[in-house]
């Protein structure tokens, strides 16, 4: 099924938006029997130039031209996941909060992160989500051994 309406085109087949020459890709996920959509937005500017990907309040930001594997959207669909169960706000401060408590430790903060620690374990698994408990990022609070 394929819309059109004035500059914009929705076709349902491969979930994409097209706003003029912006395009919107919208992956559909299950989460607690209600449907999330993500964004995934290429652009220019986000993310910064050393990262693929950023999930911001659970749109997908990339850099145009890049090419998102599945294993990166699973990534930050977790992220997403751990997002809603600490009513986001909640989750970017603790985010901080740890990164903070982790520049210290051996190796680098970001990837000593429990949110980044559980991601990256999971990210090649694409039904993690359906079976993953709430906070089960707590588990990756201890140091790695």
């Amino acid at each position: 099924m394929h819309f059109r309406s004035l500059n914009r085109t929705f076709d349902l087949r491969s979930k994409v938006l097209t706003f003029g020459k912006s395009q919107i890709n919208l992956h559909f996920r299950s989460l607690n029997r209600t449907f999330a959509i993500m964004k995934i937005i290429h652009n220019r500017i986000l993310p910064p130039k050393r990262f693929t990907a950023i999930n911001l309040f659970g749109v997908l930001f990339c850099r145009k031209g890049t090419s998102l594997t599945t294993d990166i959207i699973q990534h930050e669909r977790i992220h997403t996941a751990q997002m809603l169960e600490m009513l986001v706000v909640g989750f970017y401060l603790w985010y901080f909060i740890e990164w903070l408590v982790r520049i210290p430790m051996k190796g680098r903060a970001y990837s000593n992160i429990s949110f980044e620690r559980e991601a990256y374990r999971h990210m090649h698994n694409p039904n993690y989500l359906k079976h993953r408990r709430p906070y089960a990022w707590t588990k990756y609070l201890r140091r790695k051994k």
